[in-house]
């Protein structure tokens, strides 16, 4: 790397939530989400999201978190909020909520912002036709990001 140059940070590949029980961590988020384990140990569990994954470790140590959180993407937001209410699961604020271990997550929905996944990996997860709303698009293509006409 020529000296001065920084990396750029494009993307997270994954995110680690520290549980205190891996049967118990599966449970309660495939009660909210389609839950499909690429991979399980003893101590973790590898949750996919296309070409992301959420890693389920046991061994929480710090209390909840307060500010500290990830925006997790959905195809709907919708039956997230009704899967939390019926659950039971506190609201922090209108799409924010802890796991039983005290994670933080907020949902956010893909259609209004600028995260976009390839055609193809979309293609993968069979969810080719989600759209971005007008300002999702204008936020894209204010950063040369859009996608081109057809």
């Amino acid at each position: 790397m020529a000296e001065g140059k920084k990396a750029r940070m494009i993307g997270v590949n994954h995110v680690v939530l520290e549980v205190g029980d891996l049967d118990e961590a599966l449970e309660f988020y495939g009660r909210i989400f389609d839950v499909r384990v690429r991979r399980r140990s003893d101590t973790n569990a590898f949750v996919d999201m296309g070409d992301q994954f959420i890693q389920f470790s046991l061994g929480k140590q710090q209390g909840p978190d307060d500010k500290r959180h990830f925006g997790l993407v959905v195809d709907d937001r919708e039956p997230v909020r009704k899967a939390l209410e019926e659950m039971g699961i506190e609201m922090i604020t209108r799409m924010n909520f802890r796991d039983p271990w005290g994670n933080r997550i907020e949902i956010v929905g893909y259609e209004d912002i600028q995260f976009t996944k390839a055609p193809h990996v979309l293609r993968g997860m069979e969810l080719e036709d989600l759209g971005k709303t007008e300002a999702a698009q204008e936020e894209l293509a204010q950063k040369g990001m859009a996608e081109k006409a057809q």
